[in-house]
């Protein structure tokens, strides 16, 4: 008896702190957090489609030679800004300074004759006038009786050979001015082939590629430099094939260029009707306005406005971000629920709900730093 004792005192001590333990436990109930609360709506938001692209330049051009021969200089670097007609890369024009040589000689051989056809056009034409007066005199002899017939005959031969030496004359003359002519021409050709050796720029850009350095070898054609035009550029994107009827040129579209944090009101300046095979999309072309820091190669995306849809949109600050989950605070019975949502596009002060709400919810705005997902809410009038 003496030892069933203890065990009893040691069960009642053990009931007794379990019950000590269980009262201390219970947490009194929390005290709902004042909230307010919009009714989720459906309203008119645009339809719109949009497409990516790049941004390119509206003029590019690939420098290159018209002449072969060696690079002796090359005057610019990549991103260098030049302007129109500044000397960009030097050819060794040697050959061509010969050729352009030997015209010149040609011209002033061909100069240097000028003085003596001109000798003898005014030596024929003298002649001529000898030969004419000679014979009117033997005429008037001859009409007397004064002369024979073959003094006269010979006057009149005389007077004929005269006529075809002043116009031998004058045919070297012409022949020779047209060959002064070519030889003109041909100084003007070889001065503009040795023109060629001085490559400059058609138009104010700037260098986006370097291909030649000195020492390399110019061939015709073969690509030297790339110059974009500075300033103007525009965004290229490929668009589906189903939309082809819908977009035409004059369109207003919005362009979203990210890397800049810029949307811009732009137009479509060109459509190309031709389809991709391969990607079953045509190309739309838009013009950009003037601004700084744009580059060809920029991330862009075109936004085209198709109409009017239904969907519900709320302001941007009720919704919650956590990386990359996205939810609102719903009050429902009291409580505050955490719903996932999609978001779409937002105007900077309101968001399109995509998914996860529903008409008719009300939705927590403000959020409270204090509430939770399962914290008690009480919706203020």
């Amino acid at each position: 008896m003496t030892k069933m004792i203890p065990i009893a005192v040691l069960l009642l001590s053990l009931a007794a702190c379990g019950h000590d333990s269980g009262t201390k436990t219970q947490a009194a109930p929390a005290k709902p957090v004042p909230v307010k609360a919009l009714t989720v709506m459906e309203t008119d938001v645009p339809a719109v489609y949009e497409a990516v692209g790049t941004v390119r330049a509206r003029t590019a051009a690939t420098i290159s030679s018209r002449v072969m021969g060696y690079v002796r200089d090359v005057r610019v670097a990549v991103g260098d800004r030049v302007r129109t007609g500044q000397l960009l890369v030097t050819i060794d024009s040697r050959e061509l300074e010969a050729v352009y040589g030997q015209a010149e000689a040609a011209r002033a051989e061909a100069q240097s004759a000028i003085a003596e056809v001109e000798n003898s056009v005014s030596a024929a034409r003298a002649n001529l006038e000898l030969s004419q007066v000679t014979f009117n005199r033997m005429k008037d002899l001859f009409e007397k009786r004064s002369i024979s017939n073959q003094e006269y005959d010979e006057a009149a031969a005389r007077l004929e050979v005269a006529k075809a030496n002043l116009q031998m004359a004058q045919s070297k003359r012409t022949q020779l001015a047209a060959k002064v002519r070519q030889a003109d021409a041909a100084v003007r050709s070889a001065g503009i082939v040795r023109g060629y050796a001085q490559i400059t720029a058609p138009f104010a850009g700037v260098v986006t590629e370097k291909l030649v350095e000195p020492g390399n070898l110019a061939a015709p054609g073969a690509p030297l430099l790339t110059l974009e035009q500075a300033g103007a550029y525009r965004l290229e994107v490929p668009v589906e094939e189903s939309r082809l009827g819908s977009i035409q040129s004059g369109r207003p579209v919005e362009v979203v260029l990210e890397a800049l944090d810029r949307r811009l009101q732009a137009r479509v300046s060109e459509v190309v009707p031709a389809i991709d095979a391969a990607s079953r999309t045509f190309l739309v072309k838009i013009d950009l306005p003037r601004m700084a820091h744009v580059s060809s190669g920029l991330y862009g995306r075109a936004v085209f406005k198709t109409g009017v849809r239904r969907s519900i949109v709320v302001p941007a600050d009720a919704v919650i971000r956590r990386g990359q989950v996205v939810s609102v605070l719903v009050a429902s019975g009291g409580v505050a629920r955490a719903r996932l949502v999609t978001v779409g596009r937002g105007d900077g002060d309101r968001v399109e709900v995509l998914t996860g709400l529903l008409p008719g919810e009300r939705l927590i705005y403000p959020v409270p730093s204090s509430v939770f997902d399962g914290a008690p809410v009480e919706v203020q009038p």
